[in-house]
């Protein structure tokens, strides 16, 4: 039993859920002890991605209590359990799946269903789910989100994917309460190269924009 559960104030300090797809074990260790130094907090290992478990355990066994960890791309009961017998914090699903929300709310593990549509988004919050994740999100703006946030003022969205630098404090005044981010935030080159303290400076940005306070 994983002894380091979901921290909703390690999260609400910077909400931004990285999302790790599809990197192998070397770049995923390289990328840790930047993603923490740099004040990011909540981070998500794709199912998906190959020894996505192994990951899962590492990070917990190491970074435990200083990150969020969860799971992502949950499709299947299967899935949920793995991530779950991992040590996953919480779950993501690219889909609305009532097993699988239900499920999650019964063990008491946030749940952070994937819907597109004002009814998938108030369908999944009306099952439990913790936060809904706004994917694909690159086909939106920030005005999708404000839209939405206008009769359904209490459910808690994540836009995931189409966040950038450039947006997300767009995304933030639209009513966005967490940012899901893949690519835009974990720079290819950056971790090719290994450059580290680079990769730890491009984080830092994402961070003043979202939480300033923790610079000021």
């Amino acid at each position: 039993m994983n002894k380091y559960v979901f921290s909703e104030e390690l999260f609400l300090k910077v909400p931004i859920i990285g999302i790790i797809r599809g990197m192998s074990f070397e770049e995923m260790d390289g990328i840790l002890s930047v993603y923490a130094a740099a004040g990011l907090t909540t981070i998500e290992i794709t199912m998906n991605t190959e020894g996505a478990e192994d990951m899962i355990r590492f990070i917990i066994e190491n970074y435990g209590g200083k990150l969020n960890i969860g799971a992502g791309t949950v499709c299947t009961e299967d899935e949920l359990h793995r991530a779950l017998n991992a040590g996953a914090q919480f779950i993501v699903t690219p889909v609305v799946n009532e097993k699988i929300i239900r499920t999650c709310v019964e063990k008491g593990i946030p749940i952070f269903p994937g819907a597109f549509t004002p009814t998938e988004i108030y369908n999944a919050w009306s099952l439990g789910a913790t936060m809904v994740k706004i994917f694909p999100g690159s086909l939106i703006g920030p005005g999708y989100i404000k839209d939405i946030k206008a009769p359904l003022n209490k459910v808690k969205l994540i836009p995931t994917g189409g966040v950038s630098l450039d947006n997300i404090l767009d995304f933030k005044k639209a009513g966005a309460d967490g940012y899901g981010m893949g690519s835009h935030l974990f720079n290819k080159d950056l971790i090719k190269e290994k450059n580290w303290q680079g990769l730890k400076l491009h984080f830092e940005q994402f961070v003043k924009k979202v939480s300033p306070h923790l610079y000021a």
